[in-house]
């Protein structure tokens, strides 16, 4: 099923509020047509394409509002899923923070779509994988993995007047690789808008290299220990902390950005002087939509910037009552890094412990930000500059915000995955001190 135009798009949407018989309408139409190889045990176990279409229909009475989706775009079917919308609105109760939909934006031309990405061919994912496989087989190794791509549309237009449109590429490749007997696990996540940059064969042969390397691992005592972590590894807290950013919650003194007497700590220092963190659609590396879920254009803003707290993201709800400006929530991070390479972290460092990976992440306090989980898939011990042998994993308790202020050293940005919500953040190594592990962990 291809992925609609511009044009196509426009016409749609504008048969669609023809339709509305209500004080307001907004209608979103987005789809995606990809395909995905899976394997597992050395083999490929499945393969297959995904095409879809979703239409979805925001109708409001007053302060009444209801939603409907479907995926038929026959005229009947257009006329019936509005009509259920409408029916929605009227039954529902009225919200009493409901904010009328926004008239015509400017957005900036959206970068997020890449051709080759979306010219994949099932042979190119199936070469792609038959790398991968070659690698685990020649260690002597047990692999799974996913590739997946795919390319998309969204467009989104309301009864005021407002028209948004954009197209996207992606590619995402994970893999586990395990040695035979069970007791060393190493793993590598990449995904880019471009293909081209996807590089499996390096990717799989780090996760190899982890793998081969952690299989007699041993016990050391829980504490306080410097460590790397890997930009994967980073991007779990990091994630933690942007996603807590919102003003609302920390007006509300439910944040960790909440201060005594209903007062935040927007326009504080937070962290080391040396973090900045952004947001910015149009970054070459990472771009994203131009636009957010509600219309609203997605800019260049700084979270973060020389360690002090400049931006919290507002709904229109929020920000109409506080007088602000409505900033949207990021749909990436970008946080600025240093120039030394991973390896040149590591040869730098005296005594510490280097993080391949963080999962099962789970919050202590979101006052102060404290989250708990687990190292996976490598973990090493590190002594004079070298890799010394591997270590069994850790629970750790840990504050992103602190340690943000623990922070000794940067390498230079990279894009990244997050295991925990698969968003795409460009992230650089850090080395941290006193990062507190609180207990060990039997699992690989």
């Amino acid at each position: 099923m291809p992925i609609l135009t511009k044009e196509a798009s426009q016409a749609l949407l504008k048969k669609v509020l023809a339709f509305s018989k209500a004080d307001e309408c907004e209608v979103n139409v987005y789809g995606s047509d990809g395909g995905n190889i899976r394997y597992a045990l050395n083999a490929v176990s499945t393969s297959g394409g995904v095409s879809q279409r979703t239409l979805v229909v925001s109708s409001a009475f007053g302060k009444r509002s209801g939603v409907a989706t479907i995926n038929e775009f026959d005229d009947a079917s257009l006329e019936k899923v509005v009509r259920r919308a409408e029916d929605l609105a009227r039954l529902a109760p009225e919200n009493p923070e409901y904010v009328s939909v926004l008239g015509p934006q400017e957005y900036l031309e959206s970068k997020t779509f890449v051709e080759a990405t979306a010219n994949i061919t099932p042979k190119e994912r199936a070469d792609a994988v038959a790398e991968s496989l070659r690698i685990s087989k020649e260690n002597k190794l047990v692999s799974a993995g996913f590739l997946e791509n795919s390319a998309g549309f969204a467009a989104m237009m309301n009864s005021k007047g407002l028209f948004a449109y954009n197209t996207n590429s992606n590619v995402a490749f994970n893999v586990t690789l395990r040695t035979e007997d069970g007791k060393g696990s190493g793993y590598a996540s990449k995904g880019y808008n471009d293909f081209r940059q996807l590089d499996v064969t390096k990717a799989t042969t780090v996760a190899a290299r982890k793998a081969t390397g952690s299989v007699t691992a041993r016990a050391i005592e829980p504490g306080k220990y410097t460590v790397i972590l890997e930009p994967a590894a980073v991007a779990v807290l990091l994630e933690n902390m942007l996603f807590a950013m919102d003003a609302r919650q920390a007006d509300e003194g439910r944040s960790f950005l909440s201060k005594p007497g209903g007062t935040t700590r927007l326009g504080e220092k937070l962290v080391d002087e040396r973090v900045n963190i952004y947001s910015d659609p149009q970054n070459t590396d990472l771009p994203t939509s131009t636009w957010g879920a509600d219309g609203r254009p997605q800019e260049k803003v700084s979270w973060i910037e020389n360690g002090v707290v400049k931006n919290m993201y507002y709904s229109r709800f929020w920000a109409q009552k506080k007088g602000v400006k409505a900033i949207p929530a990021p749909d990436g991070m970008i946080m600025k890094g240093g120039t030394a390479s991973l390896d040149e972290l590591i040869r730098g460092t005296e005594k510490g412990i280097l993080v391949t990976r963080l999962w099962y992440i789970r919050p202590v306090d979101p006052q102060t930000l404290l989250f708990t989980g687990l190292t996976r898939d490598g973990t090493f011990y590190i002594e004079n500059g070298q890799i010394k042998f591997p270590v069994k994993n850790f629970r750790f308790n840990e504050s992103p915000v602190i340690m943000l202020n623990n922070l000794e050293a940067m390498g230079i940005a990279e894009r990244t995955v997050s295991g925990e919500s698969t968003q795409h953040y460009l992230l650089p190594p850090l080395k941290i001190r006193d990062f507190t592990f609180s207990s060990l962990s039997d699992a690989v």
